[in-house]
């Protein structure tokens, strides 16, 4: 047998394979994410209208935001702008703590460490991850404390696992695990075919993350072994955005072909999907602290909440008016007592 008959041999055996792999979910596939809840009784309805309301609204910023991230006291929050700065807010006041000016104006996310809430790291289209301590008590910062520089691509997404390790995707397809005090990488993750754009960490098991990337695919990952332990599709377009489920089992996806979907790790596979009548990409995603509702920011300048126990058909409800221009990003605090939006109106808004 010649190498070109092997090749197509082995090709045709993991065709097959993956054939088998599908027939047994969809076997398992038997019941919808709401007949499913709902066989134990009816659910309690989510309140209509919501009682959720814009409490605060916080300029300050002449650029598009493109991200923001809570600290772990859930007052505290950064948001990153194309305007070259970093703004830490607190949420109660309305005020801002610490302004950070940055080398490259190109940035695109930024996040907070979670314990302490001392470091803040950021980066974007300079393909540098540039971390600052704000620890010190200045109000204006201009230089970093580390520059971390390996990626090839932008880098699309950082989050700290604790004060000594920091996890970056970047659109080289790969995500790094670095060594925050040296500045070396821990670990390299380079499973994905495309650019990958976000990553979120387990709440309750920091070896574990996922991340999402515009090769359809979302992928879990172990810190421990490097390796890329779960792969799951679904989505027909690029994933912009994931973020794990509270409970750490299951976690939420946000892609281009405007769907939000669910996968859980359990059974392997997607339990729920989220989608409206339009074709409107999700830039970002959030579950609230129960996770009974997924939070989805939308092109169309919109933001969504969706009932995870519901069909997936129709939104539980909307935020009323929330932005002029694309919703960029979103995230619910450590407490789930409030949402913050940012968009390319310039603008943050605090909804509680």
């Amino acid at each position: 047998m010649s190498e070109a008959e092997r090749i197509a041999a082995v090709k045709e055996k993991v065709a097959d394979l993956k054939s088998q792999i599908d027939a047994v979910r969809q076997e398992k596939n038997d019941k919808t994410m709401a007949a499913t809840a709902s066989a134990g009784g009816p659910l309690k309805e989510i309140r209509k209208p919501p009682s959720i309301k814009l409490r605060r609204h916080l300029k300050g910023h002449f650029g598009k935001v493109y991200a923001m991230h809570w600290a772990g006291d859930s007052e505290t929050l950064v948001s990153a702008s194309q305007d070259g700065k970093l703004i830490v807010w607190n949420a109660i006041t309305n005020l801002k703590t610490n302004a950070i000016a940055l080398r490259s104006s190109w940035v695109m996310t930024c996040a907070f460490e979670q314990s302490k809430g001392h470091l803040i790291a950021c980066g974007g289209l300079d393909n540098i991850c540039s971390i600052y301590n704000i620890g010190g008590g200045q109000a204006q910062l201009t230089r970093a404390e580390k520059e971390l520089a390996a990626h090839d691509g932008y880098l699309s997404c950082c989050r700290f696992i604790d004060e000594t390790k920091l996890l970056t995707s970047s659109g080289d397809s790969s995500c790094l695990l670095w060594d925050v005090q040296s500045g070396e990488i821990l670990q390299t993750f380079s499973d994905h075919k495309g650019d990958v754009m976000s990553l979120s960490i387990s709440p309750t098991n920091p070896n574990l993350f996922v991340s999402g990337s515009v090769d359809t695919t979302g992928r879990i990952w172990d810190i421990r072994s490097g390796k890329n332990v779960q792969t799951h599709v679904g989505h027909i377009s690029d994933i912009n955005a994931v973020h794990f489920f509270p409970d750490g089992n299951a976690f939420g996806t946000g892609s281009d072909d405007s769907t939000c979907r669910m996968f859980d790790m359990r059974c392997y596979g997607e339990v729920n999907k989220f989608g409206l009548n339009s074709m409107c990409g999700i830039t970002s995603v959030s579950f609230s602290k129960s996770g009974r509702l997924l939070f989805a920011g939308y092109d169309d300048f919109n933001v969504h909440a969706w009932d995870t126990l519901s069909n997936g058909e129709t939104h539980a409800f909307q935020l009323p008016t929330p932005h002029e221009n694309r919703v960029s990003c979103l995230g619910v605090n450590a407490s789930g007592d409030a949402l913050c939006t940012g968009s390319w109106d310039t603008h943050l808004k605090i909804w509680a």
